[in-house]
């Protein structure tokens, strides 16, 4: 378990195992005692304490635990306090039915996208689910390249220094090319996920900036790679950019 000087060690051993989740859906009590060096006695405790306030469940078939409707209730509670989200939603969906594909929001967190919230035209309706709290690298998504293309060249060089993992054939991992594709989004207005983190997929990522021109969050539109010619990209492009300025207007 990871040594830190923290006042409540009960509180911090219970929240190490709720986030004993984000890596994978279902755990029993054996696997998080293990992971985290702690008695399974305690581990069940907790398990049952946060089961009993419904932030976990048991599969009855299992015996193991997933995070349950608690942590829904928290994480919906977390996106109504983006104000972001409440703003840009109802365009979001006017977009995706105009151009039945997919669309995105997020902002920037360290060298991460964090979603807020996704979109799908109305025929797409089965694959819905809810994007809040997930993460993505910034340098090979349309929506975190849009965000980095705007951020201080400081943060970019620091950014830069890290190690730049390679998702697909497509994926940009050298430093220097990288930031003449920050360019070309500078100059064009939007950025482009060629293929870069999920072969198949590609997308156009436009900035959103505050009343300051400050890089705020930013909005993609995804889709089937066969559907995004070089042509489609600027229409969607000139399609999108209408509605973000809305939003930009409504930002306080």
């Amino acid at each position: 378990m990871e040594n830190m000087d923290v006042k409540n060690k009960s509180l911090h051993k219970a929240l190490l195992i709720l986030n004993c989740f984000t890596d994978k859906q279902e755990l029993g009590v054996t696997e998080i005692s293990e992971q985290l060096g702690l008695y399974k006695s305690n581990v069940f405790n907790i398990l049952d304490t946060f089961k009993k306030m419904e932030y976990v469940e048991q599969n009855e078939d299992t015996g193991k635990y997933r995070l349950g409707i608690g942590v829904l209730r928290l994480s919906r509670a977390l996106g109504d306090s983006f104000s972001i989200t409440k703003i840009a939603l109802p365009y979001m969906q006017e977009i995706a039915n105009e151009t039945n594909e997919r669309v995105y929001l997020g902002i920037p967190r360290e060298d991460e996208v964090l979603y807020l919230d996704a979109t799908y035209p109305s025929n797409d309706i089965r694959l819905m689910r809810s994007l809040l709290g997930e993460t993505a690298k910034m340098y090979c998504t349309g929506i975190g390249k849009a965000m980095m293309a705007f951020l201080p060249e400081r943060l970019v060089e620091e950014y830069l220094q890290k190690p730049l993992e390679k998702f697909t054939e497509m994926t940009i991992t050298d430093p220097e090319k990288l930031k003449k594709e920050l360019a070309v989004t500078r100059a064009r207005g939007y950025a482009v996920d060629n293929m870069e983190h999920e072969f198949g997929v590609k997308c156009i990522g436009v900035p959103i900036f505050d009343r300051a021109g400050n890089i705020y969050a930013a909005m993609s539109i995804s889709g089937p790679s066969l559907r995004f010619s070089n042509e489609r990209m600027e229409q969607l492009y000139d399609l999108a950019k209408g509605y973000i300025r809305i939003i930009e207007d409504r930002i306080v």
